[in-house]
């Protein structure tokens, strides 16, 4: 049996190091704030799990683990603000992923919890592996075992070579959503301004354009799934490409713009 975790289900999934914000109202989720205000405040267990709803909304009334996707990602709690109708507004970042096995549905508490197993990221060994087998001996006639220095810097140059084509693919992709005319007129600065601050970070830049790009909850999944850096940055890398394309062909956007920004989210 895995962890026994919290579970909030949304619309859409979370990704670690996205800010969510949330506006809570419902008694049960209350009721969760008001445990996680229990817990110590500088403590690692103020956190829920946030999974994407695979279909319908009131979760608990089908078999939870059919209607919700079984790849989430962990809540933190950086801010809460209680209401006067006994509500909250909170704000959160998302930490790590974790993988569902079990979803509990209970009276005491009223809210979801679930049985989860961590998920790792699988950065140091798939960056090797993606790239050792580039390295040949002088005359080309097979595989040299490179020394690990040498595998490691191989491996961060052609990384952050793909980190800078995704971050340029994302440029134009913002770009061409701006000139469409849908949402803010803010949107696509602030978009501009997260790509910034992440362009030296891939596992960052890969997070902030999953979760950013218009793309459908199916393939935001399958970015959250992904363990990889490297393979995540590639899948965006085809799927930035498919979108300018459509983008170019059709003159028009799926959602508003204004997703970009990750507005408050009711619950």
């Amino acid at each position: 049996m895995g962890e026994l975790i919290p579970l909030f289900p949304l619309g859409r999934p979370l990704f670690p190091g996205v800010v969510l914000p949330l506006q809570i109202f419902e008694p049960r989720y209350r009721r969760l704030m008001r445990d996680l205000m229990d817990l110590p405040e500088h403590g690692d267990r103020r956190f829920f799990g946030v999974v994407a709803i695979r279909q319908g909304w009131e979760v608990e009334r089908v078999a939870p683990a059919a209607a919700l996707y079984d790849i989430g990602c962990t809540a933190r709690l950086q801010r809460l603000q209680p209401q006067a109708d006994g509500g909250f507004r909170i704000v959160t970042v998302g930490g790590e992923r974790f993988r569902l096995l079990d979803v509990v549905v209970g009276e005491d508490p009223p809210y979801l919890q679930a049985q989860v197993e961590w998920l790792a990221e699988e950065e140091a060994a798939e960056e090797a592996a993606g790239d050792a087998e580039a390295v040949t001996d002088g005359d080309g006639t097979g595989l040299v075992p490179p020394p690990d220095e040498l595998v490691s810097s191989v491996a961060r140059g052609s990384l952050d070579l793909l980190a800078r084509g995704v971050g340029d693919l994302f440029t134009q992709y913002v770009a061409e959503v701006s000139a469409l005319g849908a949402g803010a007129q803010g949107d696509g600065v602030e978009a501009a301004v997260r790509l910034a601050a992440a362009a030296d970070d891939p596992s960052a830049l890969s997070w902030l354009v999953a979760s950013s790009a218009l793309l459908t909850t199916e393939d935001r999944q399958a970015l959250l799934a992904e363990s990889a850096t490297r393979r995540r940055l590639a899948a965006e890398s085809r799927l930035l490409r498919r979108e300018l394309t459509l983008l170019q062909t059709l003159g028009a956007v799926p959602a508003p713009l204004q997703q970009f920004a990750t507005p408050m989210t009711v619950n």
